[in-house]
């Protein structure tokens, strides 16, 4: 008897463990909604270890970046090019290391983003 109430009662636990959960979900797209697709795929490449939207870290900011390609035409072909290979020299010496598992468009999204001056929300 006892051992049934524990099992009903982990049951329990699991089904408000199964809600929250659920609950997070349904709230997280709506969060994610207000951000830019290329912040969210930032976030979710690791991109963020070594840059941030408005501050040097490793590498320099997503708006740093936006400023030093403004106006020129070949930008968003050298930035998926960069994001793609990696390469160094352009920031110091500290390289950038390739993606090559990220999808092409999901580096478009994050160079457009960022060419876009990295805004936080839609």
């Amino acid at each position: 008897m006892v051992a049934g109430r524990m099992m009903r009662g982990a049951a329990a636990g699991v089904g408000i463990s199964m809600l929250a959960l659920a609950s997070t979900l349904v709230s997280t797209p709506a969060l994610a909604a207000d951000a830019p697709r290329g912040l969210t795929v930032a976030q979710g490449n690791a991109c963020m270890g070594c840059h941030a939207v408005d501050r040097k870290l490793v590498g320099p900011s997503f708006q740093q970046i936006a400023g030093k390609y403004k106006g020129d035409p070949q930008a968003n072909a050298k930035l998926v090019k960069k994001v793609k290979d990696g390469g160094s020299g352009v920031w110091g010496a500290i390289p950038m290391p390739a993606h090559p598992s990220m999808s092409d468009a999901d580096i478009r999204a994050v160079v457009d983003w960022v060419l876009a001056g990295a805004p936080t929300s839609k």
